[in-house]
């Protein structure tokens, strides 16, 4: 068995919320933090326009929102970051420019 107490830092986080009730403070100690903040359509507007540093995630990416924002983080930059294993897949992720999200 493996020791599960071990945490990793949370250096980049992906936050897309349709209820943005308390998501500019949440945003805010994320980025105090140090944390790289990746956001979709309206999140990234509200974070942007209330100084929040966040990336796009069409940005990101490469590729626009569409069917009405409805598809946004359906792309394996998100998708590998999201469930890329370091320790195994790390080599994967760097020759496709993925970065790891953590949270």
């Amino acid at each position: 068995m493996t020791d599960q107490t071990t945490l990793l830092p949370v250096r980049r986080a992906l936050i897309s919320v349709s209820d943005k009730t308390g998501v500019l403070e949440f945003a805010r100690e994320l980025a105090a933090l140090g944390v790289e903040i990746l956001s979709t359509g309206g999140t990234y507007k509200l974070l942007k326009d209330n100084g929040v540093a966040a990336v796009e995630v069409a940005d990101y990416t490469g590729f626009p929102e569409m069917m009405d924002g409805r598809v946004k983080t359906l792309h394996p930059k998100i998708h590998g970051g999201i469930l890329g294993r370091r320790a195994i897949d790390g080599a994967v992720m760097d020759e496709h420019g993925i970065k790891p999200i953590d949270l």
